[in-house]
């Protein structure tokens, strides 16, 4: 098959490793490009575009070009064997190397060596971004969370919306952590909330919330709030310098105060959980958290949490404490702990000093459906585990990071029909993992943005709510008074960042559920 300017894909298959138990380190995909089997395999599917060439190096590398700034993206998708991978994370390795990579027109645009993920959540693109312009030789190496629902997996090489050359290297495939194991036979009984009430009905709230703030959001009749510690700005923050003096500086004033509005929240009934939005070390370039990138961010990450347990072991209006908000580990070096055995670490410290709070558990990466489902619980009673609905994320977060047309809801979202009852199959699976564990759920973040096209938002948020109330799941708002985008005082027009005159539809679907609350 020639491949020319008009064509967007070069479909090919290819040979896997088939082992019956995969183990950490196996490979399920190499290429070297060079050799005579390597030439064989690919001269089917070379063309202009895509060609094996010889490189400085002396050895052989894939080379994709896009000339045309109006083509088509040119890139080569490969098949990896999705139903064997599901429930793994794999680690994908290249070497790349590029000439005038031209500006991306969004943040996700450019080089790819991306995988791409289909099942019953949805789409998943994780990748490494690298730059544009031109670069030498360099390394892309990181972990991707293959979905338990997965039913197809590609990895995708190329060029996307930018025009330059890239050349591919030594691309390997292998697997990097196994699937949790299945459930033990679940404890008998109710499971652990953490709380006497029929439901915990609030909102995550901005940072620098005053007395008249939570006076105003107790006169919705909200039972319930997520305080989120987080240092001026997400994913991003003052943290990602690693300056663990400047951060722990940073945390003492933030619970100064937190403790200044105990009272007015322990006046007004509202339960605080208190979210670490900002850990020790903050992010890398890719998103990850550092914490899972040296042993001093996870002894800080430790000690900080031993702090909060004895500042607030005895203060009722806690609920409890969300250890870290949609952490992302990447590839973990050695003698650094995963989230799971960090999590452990953490607990058994809490618990030395506060037996009682609720310890709130979030999956990695980034805290979704899948990420949850894709956890094993840890051996400790009195856990909570959470999760953030924004699936799917086309529609929430339209316009938030690109400029794409109106999004509505309910209607076709990457090509899948999205509606209360695809929303509903979307969040079983979170249900039947519940239920293996029996344990409690608690939605810590949900909502759409304020200018999804007509009345698109509140249908979004009245049904994702009811599937909530179906399952008995305590749920936080994203957010009260922090960024307007997500404010339910603010109408849809997004250039307008004044509060609405008059309740909007969102704020009366919110102040309506939290009618119900006991305090």
């Amino acid at each position: 098959m020639k491949v020319n300017s008009c064509t967007l894909l070069f479909a090919f298959f290819t040979t896997f490793v088939v082992i019956k138990a995969l183990d950490r380190g196996d490979i399920i995909l190499q290429h070297s490009f060079d050799g005579s089997t390597e030439q064989a395999y690919w001269n089917g599917f070379l063309g202009p575009l895509v060609q094996l060439v010889t490189t400085d190096r002396g050895n052989q590398a894939l080379r994709i070009e896009r000339n045309q700034p109006n083509a088509p993206s040119t890139w080569v998708p490969i098949a990896l064997p999705a139903l064997t991978l599901a429930g793994y994370k794999i680690r994908i390795q290249a070497i790349v190397k590029a000439e005038n990579i031209s500006i991306p027109p969004n943040s996700w645009n450019g080089i790819k060596v991306m995988l791409h993920t289909q099942g019953l959540g949805g789409n998943n693109y994780p990748q490494q971004n690298l730059p544009q312009g031109t670069f030498d030789w360099r390394s892309v190496d990181y972990v991707a969370s293959i979905p338990i629902d997965t039913k197809q997996a590609t990895l995708r090489l190329g060029l996307e919306a930018v025009t330059g050359i890239v050349w591919f290297d030594d691309l390997k495939v292998s697997i990097y952590g196994k699937p949790r194991p299945p459930p033990p036979p679940p404890p008998t009984g109710p499971p652990f909330k953490g709380h006497n009430l029929t439901r915990l009905r609030g909102a995550m709230i901005g940072t620098n919330l005053k007395q008249k703030d939570f006076q105003d959001f107790g006169g919705w009749n909200a039972n319930h709030i997520r305080w989120q510690l987080m240092w001026n700005g997400f994913p991003h923050s003052p943290a990602d310098n690693g300056d663990i003096p400047a951060y722990e500086a940073w945390l003492e004033g933030a619970l100064t105060h937190l403790d200044s509005m105990l009272s007015v929240c322990r006046q007004l009934g509202m339960h605080i959980l208190i979210d670490l939005h900002t850990p020790p070390g903050g992010r890398n370039a890719d998103k990850e958290c550092n914490l899972f990138k040296e042993k001093r961010f996870q002894d800080t990450f430790i000690s900080l949490w031993e702090k909060i347990a004895r500042r607030y072991k005895n203060e009722s209006i806690v609920w409890g404490y969300d250890l870290v908000n949609e952490p992302v580990e990447g590839i973990v070096p050695d003698g650094v702990m995963d989230w799971r055995e960090l999590a452990i670490a953490t607990i058994q410290r809490v618990r030395a000093i506060d037996t009682e709070h609720a310890i709130i558990l979030e999956g990695a990466p980034w805290g979704g459906p899948s990420a949850l489902v894709d956890f094993e619980p840890v051996s400790f009673d009195k856990i909570v585990y959470s999760f953030h609905m924004y699936e799917p994320g086309t529609f929430t977060h339209q316009n938030v990071y690109n400029d794409i047309p109106p999004v509505p809801y309910p209607g076709i979202i990457d090509g899948k029909m999205w509606d209360k009852d695809q929303l509903r199959l979307n969040m079983k699976r979170v249900l039947d993992w519940q239920r293996d564990y029996n344990v409690h759920v608690y939605v810590g973040e949900f909502s759409a943005i304020r200018w999804a096209p007509g009345n698109s938002a509140y249908a979004y948020l009245r049904d994702v709510i009811d599937i909530f109330e179906e399952n008995d799941w305590d749920w936080a708002y994203h957010a009260f008074r922090e960024w307007p985008g997500w404010s339910v005082e603010h109408i849809g027009d997004k250039y307008n960042t004044q509060h609405a005159p008059v309740a909007t539809d969102r704020q009366i679907l919110l102040m309506d559920w939290f009618k119900k609350n006991e305090h």
